[in-house]
C-alpha cells in the first residue's frame, strides 16, 4: 500500500487547526515536527514581541506523548495540534504574568480549566502569549513584561504592519495567528477583547455566551463581563477549539452554567438562506471610518447573495455602553485586584516601614498606569456616597442594554455590524488620551454588557491595507449559528485566508 505524503515542513504553517489535526491523525506528519516547525518559527519572528514564555522541552514531551496516543488509538479531537495561552491562563509548566509586572516570575500550582480541557483533547502548548496588563486595555500598549527575543518591554506588533498596534487586550494571540506563528490561540473578552484584536489582525475569533466556558484559572479583570474563546485562522477552526474549551465546572466556578457540552461543528455547513441579519443603525453613525463602512457593507451583500435577509433594526442604548462599562468593569476590577497585595504571592516591595507601608510600596510599584486608573475609578464608583449615583445606575442601565438584545432578536436571528470604528492605528497614537481607546469599543460593549455570544470574522481591508472584521452577535447560547454564518461566509470569500507579508 502507498503511504500518504508528509506535508512538506516549510507548509506546515499554512494548515489551520483542522486540516492539522487530520494530518496528524492519518500520521502524514508526527506531532513532534508540527512543534518543531512552530517552535522554530516563534523564533524567527520575535520581532512581533507576541511570546513571553516558550519552554521547547516541555512542548517537545507534549508532542512525543500525541504521538504516542495517536499511534496507540487513543487520540484526542485535536490530538498533537499546537495552541498558544493568552498569559491570564494559570498553567503550571510555563509562568504567567498577566502581562504585569505584579506577577513577574510567578508559577501557577494548576491549569486553568480552558488550559486543561484543551489539554485533555491532545494539544500541545507552544508557549504563553502577551497582554494588556490584567488584560486592561484596547492596543497591547500596556504590557509590562519583555518579549521572547527582547531586550526591553515593547508593545506586540501587528504582522500587517509592525508600525500599528494588533489590537486587546487579546493582542499577542491575534498576531501569533495572522502571523502563523501558531495555529490558534486562546483569549480573553471582557469589553471585546476577542473581537477587537481578530478584526485588527484579520483572523476569526470567538467570545462565548457568559458562562459558558469556565472561568477557574483566569487572572480576573471584570468577573460578570470575562468570558474565554478561541482565535483562529477560520470559522470551522474556532468551532473544533470552543466545542473543547466550553462546559460546566460547578465545582470551581460559580458563575460557570449548567449547560451540556456541543459539537459546535455540527452545523457549520447548514444553508443560512433565509437568515434574518439585523443591522443596527446606531452602529453606522458618523463615527465609522469610510473604509470600514465599505468593507462591512461588501460583507453584507455577500450575505444577501448567500441568501440572508438584511434588516434594520435599534439598540438605542448603544452610546451609554461605554459609560455603563467603564464603571462596572473598574469597579470589579478594584475587588479583584485587591488579593495582590504582597502578602501571599507575586510582587512584594523591598523597602517598607509597616504593613501599610508595604501594601502601598508593593501595589506602586507592582500596577502600571492603566491598572492604577482603574482600580482608582473603581474604588470611586463604590465608595460611599457615590454607589448609588454611578455603579447602581450603570447595573440598571446595563440590564436595559440587555433588554434592547432582545427585543431586537425578536425581529432577526443574528446581529452584524462594525468591530471598530477603524482599522488598527499606529502604536503611541493615543497613547497619551486613555479616552479615545476607551471610545474605540462602542461597538463591542454592548455585546459584552448583556453576556451574548459574539465573533469578528475577515470582511476585507481599509485603510493602509489593515484588516477588517465584521463583527456578529447572537442570542444566548447561539454560537453554533454564528458559527454557520460564518463558516458559510468564509466558503464563498478568501479573507480569512489572506495572509500578511512576510509570514
Amino acid at each position: 500500500m502507498t503511504q500518504p505524503q508528509s506535508p512538506s515542513t516549510h507548509a506546515l504553517h499554512d494548515l489551520g487547526v483542522h486540516a492539522l489535526a487530520q494530518a496528524l491523525r492519518s500520521k502524514q506528519v508526527s506531532a513532534v515536527e508540527v512543534a518543531q516547525h512552530f517552535l522554530k518559527r516563534s523564533q524567527t519572528h520575535a520581532e512581533l514581541s507576541a511570546y513571553v514564555a516558550i519552554q521547547p522541552e516541555i512542548t517537545l514531551a507534549q508532542a512525543h506523548a500525541a504521538d504516542a496516543r495517536i499511534a496507540s488509538g487513543t487520540a484526542g479531537t485535536l490530538e498533537g495540534v499546537p495552541v498558544a495561552h493568552k498569559d491570564i491562563f494559570v498553567t503550571k509548566e510555563f509562568v504567567t504574568t498577566a502581562g504585569s509586572r505584579m506577577l513577574k516570575g510567578y508559577r501557577s500550582p494548576f491549569d486553568a480549566t480552558v488550559v486543561a480541557k484543551l489539554a485533555a483533547q491532545g494539544v500541545v502548548t507552544l508557549g504563553k502569549l502577551n497582554c494588556d496588563e490584567f488584560a486592561m486595555g484596547s492596543s497591547n500598549e500596556n504590557t509590562a513584561i519583555c518579549a521572547i527575543g527582547q531586550d526591553q518591554v515593547v508593545p506586540v506588533r501587528n504582522p500587517w504592519n509592525k508600525d500599528r498596534i494588533p489590537g486587546g487586550s487579546s493582542g499577542g494571540s491575534a498576531a501569533v495567528v495572522a502571523a502563523r506563528l501558531s495555529p490558534a490561540a486562546t483569549g480573553t473578552d471582557t469589553g471585546g477583547s476577542i473581537r477587537q484584536p481578530a478584526s485588527f489582525c484579520g483572523i476569526t475569533g470567538i467570545k462565548p455566551t457568559y458562562g459558558r466556558a469556565s472561568r477557574y484559572g483566569m487572572v480576573a479583570f471584570a468577573s460578570s463581563l470575562d468570558q474565554a474563546g478561541p482565535m483562529a485562522r477560520s470559522a470551522q477552526d474556532c468551532a473544533l477549539l470552543l466545542s473543547a474549551m466550553c462546559g460546566p465546572d460547578p465545582d470551581r466556578d460559580s458563575t460557570s452554567l449548567d449547560v451540556p457540552e456541543e459539537d459546535f461543528s455540527l452545523k457549520l455547513n447548514d444553508s443560512i438562506e433565509g437568515l434574518r441579519i439585523g443591522i443596527p443603525k446606531e452602529f453606522f453613525g458618523d463615527g465609522l471610518a469610510s473604509d470600514v463602512r465599505a468593507a462591512i457593507d461588501g460583507a453584507l451583500k455577500e450575505y444577501e447573495r448567500l441568501g440572508a435577509k438584511l434588516i434594520t433594526i435599534s439598540l438605542p442604548r448603544t452610546e451609554l455602553s461605554i459609560p455603563v462599562y467603564y464603571i462596572i468593569a473598574p469597579a470589579e476590577a478594584s475587588s479583584n485586584l485587591s488579593r495582590f497585595d504582597g502578602v501571599k504571592f507575586g510582587h512584594r516591595a523591598k523597602n517598607f516601614t509597616d504593613l501599610a507601608d508595604m501594601y502601598k510600596k508593593t501595589r506602586a510599584e507592582g500596577f502600571g498606569d492603566e491598572v492604577k486608573r482603574r482600580i482608582m475609578i473603581g474604588a470611586y464608583v463604590l465608595s460611599h456616597g457615590y454607589y448609588d449615583a454611578y455603579y447602581l445606575q450603570a447595573q440598571k442601565i446595563r440590564r436595559m442594554i440587555a433588554d434592547d438584545f432582545q427585543s431586537a432578536f425578536q425581529e432577526c436571528d443574528v446581529i452584524a455590524g462594525p468591530v471598530a470604528p477603524t482599522v488598527a492605528w499606529k502604536i503611541g497614537e493615543k497613547s497619551d488620551d486613555p479616552v479615545a481607546n476607551y471610545l474605540a469599543d462602542i461597538f463591542t460593549l454592548p455585546g459584552s454588557l448583556a453576556g451574548l455570544p459574539g465573533m469578528s470574522v475577515p470582511a476585507g481591508f481599509g485603510e493602509g491595507g489593515m484588516p477588517v472584521g465584521i463583527q456578529l452577535l447572537g442570542n444566548y447560547f447561539q454560537e453554533a449559528r454564528l458559527l454557520n454564518a460564518a463558516h458559510r461566509f468564509q466558503q464563498a470569500t478568501n479573507f480569512h485566508a489572506e495572509r500578511p507579508a512576510g509570514f
